[in-house]
């Protein structure tokens, strides 16, 4: 097994050459599609509880520092990575991260969260920063009240959603 700070580097390395070939989205979409053999069926038979149940697994082992929270009696869940030890790993790293690095989670989880029927938004804030914040909904209108919310405190642009979003209020 490789291990993870060599597994990061190769990510980051991998990005950054996808990247300079325009390949990089497909290559999310690529692994959002693998992922389905291991979320999707869960996702959409637990639902919310489903992606609550994932993250708990995900906290153990990739070791952050991860706060989840069920929202609205099980209909939105929303994560709080404080520390991301992938992004740590990315960042110190002598080779340099790749600008697009904090893209990979809503690459691959935005495409399969639409799947199982989840409306996603996520803050990938400061990219040299290890720490961002997702909230997922089971229906479009809370996940557009938060996209406006958070675009209202002036983050839109780092904002990634996976929903449609009126052109009038795209921040992007």
């Amino acid at each position: 097994m490789i291990p993870s700070d060599h597994f990061v580097r190769f990510y980051n390395e991998v990005f950054k050459f996808l990247d300079a070939r325009n390949g990089l989205t497909e290559f999310y979409h690529e692994i959002s599609r693998h992922q389905e053999f291991h979320c999707l069926e869960l996702y959409r038979r637990l639902g919310i509880r489903g992606l609550y149940e994932y993250y708990q697994k995900i906290r153990k082992e990739e070791n952050c520092d991860l706060e989840t929270v069920l929202l609205n009696s099980g209909h939105g869940f929303h994560l709080n990575f404080k520390f991301c030890q992938s992004l740590d790993k990315a960042i110190d790293n002598d080779a340099g991260i790749c600008k697009k690095y904090c893209d990979h989670c809503p690459g691959w989880s935005g495409p399969l969260a639409r799947k199982a029927g989840f409306y996603y938004v996520k803050d990938i804030g400061d990219p040299m920063k290890p720490e961002c914040r997702t909230w997922y909904y089971d229906e479009a209108p809370p996940a557009m009240e938060k996209y406006r919310e958070l675009c209202g405190l002036g983050i839109g642009k780092q904002l990634r959603v996976n929903f449609p979003v009126p052109e009038k209020e795209r921040m992007v």
